[in-house]
């Protein structure tokens, strides 16, 4: 039996893959890869990368809340694009969801086959 806990929303389609959208172990939550996809229907949302990453960062604010945290909370991000040069319109879309002090953060270029952006984060909320 592993010594965290599997948080799996129940209103939600399941993953598509072998994983865990969120797990917290101690006073850390891990939010697995997160993609601009409806939750409710697993639609793509968008077909620029503003909007992805607007989605993108909905569904990992959703995600956090299911396992008892805020963005307020997160101390590391790391963002996958199918672009760099969309890093800028990224960015943008970022700072409405984040504020100083910013939390940790990378930002690589990735094939991601039909969506423009990834993104992944790990949240810390006390022992």
């Amino acid at each position: 039996m592993p010594k965290w806990n599997a948080v799996v929303p129940s209103d939600v389609p399941p993953p598509k893959g072998p994983y865990t959208p969120v797990v917290r172990a101690g006073g850390f939550i891990y939010v697995s890869g997160q993609t601009p996809r409806d939750p409710a229907t697993g639609e793509l949302v968008g077909n620029d990368v503003a909007t992805q990453t607007r989605q993108t960062l909905s569904n990992v604010r959703s995600l956090l809340a299911l396992a008892g945290a805020g963005l307020e909370d997160v101390v590391s991000v790391t963002v996958y694009l199918a672009d760099a040069g969309d890093w800028a319109a990224m960015n943008a879309v970022y700072t409405e969801f984040f504020r100083p002090p910013f939390p940790s953060r990378t930002a690589v270029g990735a094939e991601l086959r039909d969506i423009l952006v990834e993104i992944t984060v790990v949240a810390y909320v006390g022992a």
